[in-house]
């Protein structure tokens, strides 16, 4: 007769008790079996609770798969000024966002507040990544299904251009041909670059059309044309969509109040012209530098196309929906209107109530005297149009919202 284990024990202090036809353990030998079997209980919990830890047997993130009606796309620079924007715009549309920022220029705040906005699953991540460690742009592809990406990151002030270039060409031209190798080993099938009007350098002939030829002046127009025709080239043998969108002077801020610009202050002097205009009304710096009055233009100083920030990421929005496979579209976007510093600082002035002091200095290298689009191209094949045309009014919304948060968004 066998014993629960099978093998009958021949010692006789240990020798199973017979009762009928049934054998039953001494107590001792009882308490051992269910110390035993407590022992391997413990293990299969404890194998169960390791496997589901690790990477290879955890459920797949809804960011790791494509999904019928859903449009994954990744937004580099997303923690950045204009890349928030258009993350907030995707994200009220319906699209599933990845944000990839190494917060050099971008803010955590912004990327926390489209989390409070939208903090459903499958919506937004955020990942924390430089563009310019290859390890970490392939584990980004590889790790997540991409339906398209729109490349915002990018370092973007010109003057700052002339002093550090090779920052410049490192962090726009090699950072790009990272990101578009890694689109083509993962098969991303739709680009949405931003790039940039400094490519056309200072033209003989206004408006400026995107025939006009490329001639930048500065390093920050160099490399963005040199990552322009990284891309140009590329897409000669491949079914990839692309869109590069040459924008102009952006300003302004979400209508909404949710998001605002906030560069980082070691940056000022480099900064947006509504950066400095801002900073002087609230008193953080003693007044506004206009850089140049000796430029061949109707008052002296430059003359810039504004294009609100809301418009700019309109334009990317529908340059998204209107990519085609093996087709390339280039645009500028800008209102097609000039308007010069002057200009620029009065409606200021009007916009936050202040009585800012303006002291004209000589021109910063790199700059160019005039420089505004001809929209007709992007009208016509997109059908976009700017819709926040007034100087003023946009500097209204974009002061609220810096009145609101003066230190930017470092109450997030």
């Amino acid at each position: 007769m066998l014993t629960l284990f099978g093998v009958r024990n021949q010692r006789r202090s240990s020798r199973p008790l017979s009762v009928g036809d049934m054998d039953y353990l001494e107590p001792k030998t009882k308490n051992n079996l269910l110390g035993k079997l407590l022992l391997l209980a413990s293990l299969v919990i404890l194998a169960i609770i390791v496997i589901s830890r690790s990477s290879s047997f955890t459920s797949p993130s809804v960011f790791s798969q494509r999904e019928e009606g859903v449009t994954h796309v990744l937004v580099t620079g997303g923690a950045g000024y204009i890349g928030s924007h258009a993350a907030l715009r995707l994200l009220k549309d319906s699209y599933r966002v990845t944000i990839v920022d190494n917060l050099s220029r971008g803010n955590l705040g912004a990327v926390k507040v489209l989390q409070g906005l939208f903090p459903q699953t499958g919506r937004l991540q955020f990942i924390y990544a430089d563009l310019g460690d290859p390890a970490a742009v392939e584990k980004i592809f590889s790790e997540n299904a991409f339906d398209a990406v729109m490349h915002f990151a990018a370092v973007a002030y010109v003057g700052e251009s002339t002093l550090y270039p090779l920052k410049y060409y490192h962090n726009i031209t090699s950072n790009t041909l990272g990101v578009l190798e890694a689109m083509a080993r993962h098969k991303v099938k739709k680009l949405i670059y931003s790039s940039t009007c400094a490519t056309y350098g200072e033209p003989e002939k206004m408006p400026i059309t995107e025939d006009t030829p490329q001639v930048p002046i500065n390093p920050y127009g160099k490399a963005k044309k040199m990552a322009e025709d990284m891309i140009l080239d590329f897409s000669k043998n491949s079914d990839m969509a692309v869109m590069i969108l040459r924008y102009f002077n952006v300003i302004g801020s979400d209508p909404g109040g949710r998001l605002g610009e906030a560069p980082r202050p070691e940056l000022r002097e480099q900064g947006r012209i509504s950066d400095a205009c801002f900073d002087a009304a609230r008193g953080f710096i003693p007044g506004l530098q206009v850089k140049g009055t000796d430029y061949k233009t109707s008052d002296g100083t430059c003359i810039r196309d504004y294009i609100d920030v809301t418009d700019l990421v309109d334009a990317h929005v529908k340059a998204l929906q209107k990519a085609q496979p093996r087709k390339v579209g280039i645009y500028n976007v800008g209102t097609g209107k000039g308007r010069s510093v002057k200009e620029f600082v009065e409606a200021c002035k009007k916009a936050t109530g202040a009585e800012i002091k303006v002291d004209f200095l000589p021109r910063r290298p790199g700059d160019y005297a005039e420089v505004y689009s001809d929209p007709t191209k992007i009208l016509r094949d997109l059908n976009w149009t700017a819709q926040y045309t007034n100087l003023q009014n946009s500097l209204q919304v974009a002061w609220r919202w810096q009145k609101i948060h003066p230190h930017g968004y470092a109450s997030y």
